[in-house]
């Protein structure tokens, strides 16, 4: 079958930010919703990401097992113990202990640090549709592969949604996890009209009207371990400041990107770790702002 038109996308820029405006002030509560027993980091790096990005409120939620420990690790934030599964997966009966949460949260990023797709699966069917009408909703790691197998389960957060998957979610969301995503553009044009959601792919952002971004700053240095988490929060904490969604996607992008070119000369491109990011998104943000 051959492949369908795309119009050249239009190249993500610091200039292009700067003309869009700055992505303002912080005035939102930002929920992120993971940590399985295996991985409560993943929370922690979304949730530091989020403040960074101009959030007011982080609540971080986590299996109870890790709530003391990540309230400790992130003073600034409200955490909350959920119920774990056998598996130590954050269970499906989590969604009782967030209704409250997601009713009340600005913007919410669900997936970091999940296991168990099943269990993830069952979670979003009973949490999405918990969410406020107006809020947006980012879905990252495990949240990918359960709607990329059930794709309905994103139907009551449609047209508010926006997925930030690697290559291996790609293929999932594709509904052809046996297929190598090869042409990112392809792909995040594909994803965002078959998931009616904003999409942000390896540098390649898209929106399910077929409007089309790339950023060409990343580098190989942004594939280290847990540097999607960052991602994902970036963008959980642009969309608290009320950013249109593909808008936030550029941006977090484009900060994400620029954050890890300016640990290059310390790090290298193998030694870069995700949590030094961090620390250079606001200066990545003020030089944005300034010009």
């Amino acid at each position: 079958m051959p492949k369908p038109n795309r119009s050249d996308p239009t190249p993500i820029t610091s200039a292009l930010l700067r003309e869009w405006g700055p992505p303002g002030t912080g005035n939102g509560t930002v929920l992120v919703v993971g940590g399985a027993r295996r991985a409560p980091g993943a929370v922690l790096l979304s949730g530091i990401a989020a403040l960074r990005t101009g959030a007011v409120t982080l609540q971080l939620a986590v299996v109870e097992r890790h709530a003391s420990a990540l309230g400790l690790a992130v003073p600034e934030a409200l955490v909350v113990g959920l119920p774990e599964a056998d598996s130590g997966a954050v269970s499906r009966d989590a969604a009782d202990v967030l209704a409250d949460l997601v009713a009340d949260a600005d913007a919410v990023v669900l997936g970091p640090g999940l296991t168990d797709v099943d269990e993830t699966g069952a979670l979003l069917e009973k949490l999405l549709p918990l969410v406020a009408e107006d809020t947006p909703v980012v879905l990252d790691a495990f949240a990918l592969g359960a709607i990329g197998t059930h794709p309905e389960l994103a139907e009551p957060v449609h047209g508010r949604l926006l997925l930030t998957p690697n290559t291996v979610e790609a293929a999932y969301l594709l509904g052809r996890p046996e297929d190598p995503v090869e042409d990112f553009v392809d792909a995040a044009v594909e994803i965002a009209e078959r998931h009616r959601a904003v999409v942000s792919l390896m540098g390649v952002v898209a929106d399910p009207g077929g409007q089309v971004w790339r950023d060409a700053t990343g580098h190989v240095g942004l594939a280290t371990s847990g540097s999607g988490d960052v991602l994902a929060g970036l963008v959980g904490g642009l969309l608290a400041c009320a950013v249109d969604p593909a808008r936030a996607a550029c941006w977090a992008g484009h900060a994400h990107a620029m954050a890890g070119q300016r640990l290059v000369p310390r790090t290298g491109l193998t030694g870069m770790l995700a949590r030094e990011l961090l620390d250079e998104v606001p200066l990545v943000l003020v030089e944005l702002r300034m010009g």
